[in-house]
């Protein structure tokens, strides 16, 4: 890539291109739902809820690897990823850029696995988001108020974003509020339910202790090119600087070699047939039952974390 190119990886022009055309398809299905029958209203918010998970993990990848060389550009694409998704941008990075990819899976990384305590597995991938939201939007919040006095910068962006994501659901709510529950706040709650629900399967029963086998990866190719990677899980964790669309070959290279076979899987569908259908069992990535430590309380990281005022 050119050095005077705009952004650092070819990539991340499907990227770009994903967003604007969710952008642009956001306004077109509110005119459209009012002129459709049930079926067309069904299929819009399916639309939407699957597009709004692909988002997800679009902005999962851009607070690793920011898209832009200028900093100004990353900012603008934060707003519009606001905008579209629902939440604001920023606050994705203490929920989990300092929480789980610092302390994965102990007290201190409020999505750890093991605050699901059902015996079928099928509820545990099902309510994991609702046990984890309340401890995550309370460090979020802590976090922002943190960042006020340590960085302000960052905060004056966090508080851009939540207001424009504010206004635009207001605005909506007030024009038909029918439509903004089933095509804004449906959508958004459901990819934040797969998000946080990926997270389960990808760290359930693993072990965090072991340089490789903290993670599970699924490396089936049509989920992998919706997700834009996203199933290389325990790449990312090991280089979490690594732009997406190195995925596979660092996990060829660097992962497959050293990792438990168990723990590279090809089909995410086989897998959570298996886990949490037939037989449903919570197994551990060696096949035994996942022996659950004493249940805590999530420790508070924000007041420990290292914040360099000066780090852009």
């Amino acid at each position: 890539m050119s050095q005077a190119s705009l952004i650092r990886y070819k990539a991340d022009y499907r990227t770009i291109a994903t967003v604007l055309a969710y952008a642009v398809f956001y306004p077109i299905s509110w005119v459209l739902f009012a002129k459709v029958g049930w079926v067309g209203k069904v299929a819009i918010v399916v639309v939407h809820c699957n597009w709004q998970y692909i988002i997800a993990t679009i902005i999962h990848n851009t607070i690793h690897v920011p898209i832009f060389r200028s900093m100004a550009w990353n900012k603008a694409f934060q707003f519009l990823l606001s905008g579209v998704k629902g939440n604001p941008v920023s606050g994705y990075v203490p929920g989990h850029n300092l929480s789980h990819h610092k302390h994965m899976q102990t007290e201190f990384d409020p999505t750890r696995t093991t605050r699901a305590r059902f015996g079928w597995n099928l509820i545990n991938q099902s309510v994991f988001f609702f046990l984890c939201m309340f401890d995550i939007m309370k460090s979020e919040k802590a976090f922002v108020k943190r960042m006020k006095d340590v960085k302000p910068g960052w905060a004056k962006q966090y508080k851009r974003e939540a207001l424009l994501v504010g206004s635009i659901k207001v605005i909506l709510l007030i024009v038909d509020w029918q439509r903004m529950l089933l095509l804004v706040f449906l959508p958004n709650m459901y990819s934040l339910w797969g998000i946080f629900g990926t997270n389960y399967w990808q760290h359930d029963g693993c072990d965090e202790t072991h340089p490789y086998n903290h993670s599970r990866s699924f490396t089936g190719k049509i989920f992998n090119w919706i997700t834009f990677n996203n199933g290389y899980h325990g790449i990312h964790h090991l280089y979490m600087g690594v732009h997406w669309s190195l995925y596979p070959d660092y996990h060829e290279r660097l992962v497959k070699p050293h990792v438990h076979p168990n723990l590279d899987q090809k089909s995410l569908i086989v897998y959570l047939w298996k886990s949490c259908i037939w037989p449903g069992k919570r197994l551990d990535y060696l096949g035994n039952p996942v022996k659950l430590p004493p249940e805590v309380e999530t420790a508070d990281w924000v007041a420990d974390v290292s914040i360099d005022p000066e780090a852009k």
